[in-house]
């Protein structure tokens, strides 16, 4: 696989310093930082590149557009994705997107119209590239699932992406519609796959952490799978990093990859709603938001405590 410069912008959460070794692992370099402040304070991308043993520490995401071939958007506000992109779609940089690829319908057309004009961007979730759900799959070519419970514990859109992306992972692409079934303490959302079947989603704050975890009904079988954390980037980046090579077909279209933010933001329309079905594709989507920025506050409280 050719070598590829990346950068990584924002180094907000624990993804960076996990990503380095793997991709460095895999033949590639990364080559650049930049850290917009939503977290730490503003030496610390200086502190991160010094540890890491990276060149160069960016001022801009533009500053950083010509000198990479790949960036990595890691930040925990969502809400910046499409300001964070923009510089290097123009600079016909590729893209990774790091879960939440988009809060909002507008933003995810916004990426999606990115990509329509050339430019490779894949990302969103690894629990869409588990072993688990990938074994299970293959297991079960002739014996596809017919419903299934997923979950997680934390926030329900930053963490429950995890677990709408797995069921997605179990499932394949096709999530056409999502509705609100309400839920104690944790919001669960029924999503409906083109074809008819349908999985559950449980997701939001707990006492206690709960895994990735999803239970799986088939004509057949019934199998109860929880992702294995450890092994977790290094199948996302294996599934990604030929692609935004340039050397392998997309793993996912983008269209089908952002299908589980879709159904999030299509089951908070539902909750508004009573709890009707409402398709992805729906209009009323456009009305939904889950706040980046808000998010991203909260973060930066619970990591430095305060």
């Amino acid at each position: 696989m050719t070598g590829l410069r990346i950068g990584m912008v924002d180094l907000d959460t624990s993804h960076p310093e996990s990503f380095l070794p793997i991709v460095r692992a895999h033949g590639h370099d990364v080559v650049a930082v930049y850290d917009g402040g939503t977290v730490w304070d503003p030496d610390y991308a200086e502190h991160f590149a010094k540890r890491h043993g990276i060149a160069t520490v960016c001022r801009s995401t533009a500053e950083m557009a010509e000198q990479v071939d790949v960036a990595f958007l890691h930040g925990c506000d969502w809400d910046r994705r499409v300001e964070r992109a923009r510089p290097f779609v123009e600079a016909g940089v590729a893209l990774l997107v790091d879960k939440p690829m988009g809060g909002t319908a507008s933003a995810i057309r916004t990426l999606l119209s990115f990509a329509d004009g050339g430019v490779r961007i894949t990302g969103g979730s690894s629990l869409r590239w588990c072993r688990e759900a990938r074994r299970w799959r293959a297991e079960h070519a002739d014996d596809p699932a017919d419903f299934a419970l997923a979950g997680c514990s934390g926030d329900e859109f930053e963490y429950g992406v995890h677990a709408y992306s797995l069921v997605h992972g179990l499932f394949g692409p096709g999530i056409v519609a999502a509705r609100h079934l309400g839920g104690h303490r944790q919001r669960r959302v029924e999503v409906r796959w083109e074809d008819g079947r349908t999985a559950m989603v449980s997701a939001g704050p707990a006492p206690g952490r709960h895994p990735y975890y999803a239970t799986v009904l088939s004509a057949r079988s019934v199998e109860h799978i929880a992702a294995d954390p450890d092994g977790l980037y290094e199948e996302f980046l294996t599934a990604t990093l030929p692609y935004l090579a340039g050397e392998a077909p997309e793993p996912l279209p983008l269209h089908q990859l952002v299908e589980p933010e879709l159904a999030a933001l299509a089951g908070q329309i539902s909750a508004r709603d009573d709890g009707r079905w409402v398709e992805l594709r729906e209009p009323a989507v456009d009305a939904a938001a889950f706040d980046g920025t808000a998010f991203g506050v909260r973060y930066r409280a619970a990591k430095r405590g305060g």
